[in-house]
């Protein structure tokens, strides 16, 4: 079959019409295919905007658990009276009470200078600390153990036992029952927690 020019020209218009309407088709796939990707990419910014928004979600209970965790703490220690100044008479008080209540033959301690535990910045409240030496003469070595049981529970403040030495007596003509048989010589710190500027 043989196209002459006559049907040339009659297929002209279609053929014309055919080409733009695969340019319209190669066009709208284009546009769809940038359309598609446009939205893939916004769907992954909202996907990368929500993970980011639960992330700092997660982030502030965290942070409102750890303060409701340190309020609890610090509420606990301010009960317990270890907030605020050093309580020295009252320490001594204790002491002396201790003794006589566990009816220890003899007792000696020697409290030192208070220093700031750690060095903090910007923060409220830090840690301090008083070292004590603590002498006992003791009838038996329970004695010692309830006494620094005691005043573990009883002191207005956080008493750390950093070590204990446990040695015999040295004789003595008193009446047996009533000598000391154990001679404790103790290192402790007296914890409080204060005002940064108070130290």
């Amino acid at each position: 079959m043989k196209l002459s020019s006559r049907d040339l020209s009659r297929l002209r218009l279609p053929l014309f019409m055919a080409l733009a309407l695969l340019a319209l088709g190669a066009l709208l796939a284009w546009w769809s295919t940038l359309a598609g990707q446009q939205a893939s990419q916004e769907r992954n910014d909202a996907a990368n905007a929500r993970q980011q928004i639960e992330q700092r979600l997660r982030q502030v209970r965290t942070e409102e658990q750890e303060v409701k965790e340190r309020t609890q703490v610090f509420q606990a220690m301010q009960a317990r009276g270890m907030v605020g100044p050093e309580k020295r008479l009252e320490w001594t008080e204790l002491l002396r009470l201790l003794q006589r209540e566990l009816r220890l033959p003899g007792m000696t301690y020697e409290l030192g200078a208070q220093k700031q535990l750690e060095s903090v910045n910007g923060v409220a409240y830090a840690y301090f600390a008083s070292p004590m030496r603590l002498q006992l003469r003791l009838l038996h070595e329970q004695d010692l153990l309830l006494f620094l049981n005691r005043l573990q529970q009883e002191a207005r403040a956080m008493v750390l036992i950093r070590n204990c030495k446990l040695t015999r007596a040295p004789e003595t003509t008193e009446a047996r029952s009533q000598m000391p048989q154990l001679a404790a010589d103790c290192e402790l710190q007296w914890i409080t927690v204060q005002r940064a500027t108070e130290g």
